[in-house]
C-alpha cells in the first residue's frame, strides 16, 4: 500500500520524469517490483530505504544502464531508449555511489568530458581543427569554467582530479553531470563519507541546482539531510515502494521506522517466510529436551534405590562396629594370632644372626 501526498506547487508543475510499473528481475530475483515515481520541474525528490532495497538498481533502470524487465520510463513525455548515452542526450544526468572521475585528467578536463553530448563537431572537425571546431571548443571551455565557478573550484581548474580532497571530488562529479545541461540530475548518495561541514555545503549546492530550474532525484542514507532537502520522499523496501509523500509524512510512518529498525509489520514483503521460521522455532522449543531424566525416574520406579544398594553391600562385607569398621570374627582372630607369632619368630631369628655376626673375630 502506498501513501501519496503532494503540495499544490509541485502538483501544478509539469512532470519531467515518469516511471510506471518499473520491474527489474535478475533470473529468479526481483530487485525492483512495479515501482511508480514522478519527478516534476523544479522539484527535489528523495529516495530512501535500507541497504539492498533496490534504490541503485532503480536508478540504473532510469538511466539506461539496465533495461527494465517490465514498465517504462519517460522524460518529458518521451519514452527513453535503453542506452545510457541516449538518456544523457535526452536530458538526464547522474552521479554514482563511488566517485568515477578521470583521476589523471585535470579538473577542467573532467568537466569538458561532460560536454561531449552537447557539441556537434565530429572526427573530421577534430582532425582538421577548423574554425567551427575552435569555436565549439572555446564555448565548451567557457561553459566548463562557469560550472567550476558555480561549485567553487575555478581556482583548481589545472589540478589533477586525484589530488582533490574527497568533498571536492564529489562536487567535481556533480559539475561534470551538469556539463551536459540536463533537465533532471540523479544523485546517488552525494554525501557518502562526508563530514558535517561538507554535507552542509552539498545541501546548499543541491538547492542552488534546483534554483537553476533543474529537477533533482537523490538517494541518501542521511535522514536529517534528506528530510531537510526534499519536497517529497519515496521509500523502497525489498524492491517495492512502501510510501511516498512529504518528509513529515514519511518520517512519521510506522512502517518506515519498522523497515529501518528491522521490526516486521503486517503485510511486509517476506512476512510469510518470517512467520514460517517463527513457527518452526516455537515447535523446536516445545520439543522435550531429552530422555536422561526419564531414565533416572524409571530406575527409581523399578525399585533399585541407593538404600537397597547400601544394604546389599553391608550384608556382603559382614558386621560392622560403631565406627563403621568391620568387627573381628573368631576366624579372623585365629588368623591374626598366627600372623603375630610368625612375625615374632622371624624377628628373633634376625636378631640372633645379627649378634652372632658382630661377635665373630676378624
Amino acid at each position: 500500500m502506498t501513501t501519496t501526498t503532494t503540495t499544490t506547487k509541485t502538483a501544478e508543475a509539469a512532470p519531467v520524469l515518469e516511471a510506471s510499473g518499473v520491474t527489474m528481475r535478475f533470473g529468479g530475483l526481483t530487485a525492483v517490483r512495479s515501482v511508480d515515481l514522478t519527478v516534476r520541474e523544479g522539484e527535489i525528490v528523495g529516495l530512501i530505504g535500507p541497504n539492498g532495497a533496490g534504490k541503485t538498481t532503480f536508478f540504473n533502470c532510469l538511466t539506461g544502464l539496465y533495461v527494465p524487465t517490465e514498465g517504462k520510463v519517460s522524460y518529458k513525455g518521451t519514452v527513453l531508449p535503453p542506452k545510457p548515452h541516449l538518456v544523457t542526450q535526452a536530458g538526464i544526468a547522474r552521479t554514482f555511489q563511488n566517485i568515477r572521475l578521470f583521476a589523471n585528467m585535470t579538473v577542467l578536463e573532467n568537466v569538458l568530458v561532460g560536454r561531449h553530448t552537447r557539441t556537434k563537431e565530429g572526427l573530421w572537425s577534430a582532425l582538421l581543427r577548423g574554425p567551427g571546431f575552435k569555436k565549439a571548443e572555446a564555448a565548451s571551455h567557457a561553459r566548463a569554467m562557469e560550472l567550476l565557478e558555480f561549485i567553487g573550484l575555478e581556482h583548481k581548474a589545472d589540478h589533477l582530479a586525484r589530488n582533490l580532497p574527497y568533498g571536492e571530488q564529489r562536487k567535481l562529479e556533480i559539475a561534470r553531470a551538469l556539463a551536459s545541461d540536463p533537465g533532471l540530475i540523479l544523485l546517488d548518495e552525494p554525501t557518502a563519507g562526508m563530514n558535517p561541514q561538507e554535507t552542509r555545503a552539498a545541501e546548499e549546492l543541491i538547492f542552488a541546482i534546483r534554483d537553476k530550474g533543474i529537477a533533482v532525484l537523490v538517494i541518501e542514507h542521511d535522514m536529517r539531510f534528506i528530510f531537510n532537502l526534499c519536497d517529497r520522499v519515496a521509500c523502497l523496501v525489498q524492491g517495492e515502494k512502501l510510501i511516498e509523500g512529504t518528509p513529515s509524512v514519511v518520517q512519521g510512518d510506522e512502517r518506515v521506522v519498522a523497515a529501518y529498525l528491522g521490526t516486521p509489520f503486517e503485510g511486509e514483503p517476506g512476512a510469510e517466510e518470517a512467520a514460517e521460521v517463527a513457527a518452526a522455532e516455537a515447535a523446536a522449543d516445545a520439543t522435550p529436551a531429552g530422555s536422561g531424566t526419564d531414565d533416572v525416574s524409571d530406575t527409581s520406579e523399578d525399585g533399585t534405590s541407593e538404600d537397597d544398594t547400601s544394604e546389599d553391600t553391608t550384608t556382603d562385607d559382614g558386621p560392622q562396629d560403631a565406627t563403621g569398621t568391620d568387627a573381628p570374627t573368631a576366624e579372623n582372630a585365629d588368623s591374626d594370632s598366627d600372623s603375630a607369632d610368625s612375625t615374632s619368630t622371624a624377628t628373633d631369628d634376625s636378631s640372633a644372626r645379627s649378634t652372632t655376626t658382630e661377635g665373630d673375630p676378624k
